[in-house]
């Protein structure tokens, strides 16, 4: 049984065409491969400092 309160979904609602290596290397890392892709990950604090440093290419699902 998956705790909801564990684990963090991420969406990728911008393109990565055009943004800096880091932010390429930082979506990749995460899984993310294209717009409207999601993906489930355990929130943990390098997770979270992922999200942060692409906060503006993805949302968070609640």
């Amino acid at each position: 049984m998956v705790n909801n309160m564990s684990t963090i979904k991420i969406k990728q609602v911008k393109s990565k065409i055009r943004r800096p290596k880091d932010q390429k290397s930082t979506l990749e890392a995460l899984g993310l491969k294209r717009i409207g892709h999601v993906v489930e990950h355990k929130k943990t604090p390098s997770i979270e400092g992922m999200i942060k440093k692409v906060k503006h290419l993805i949302t968070i699902i609640e």
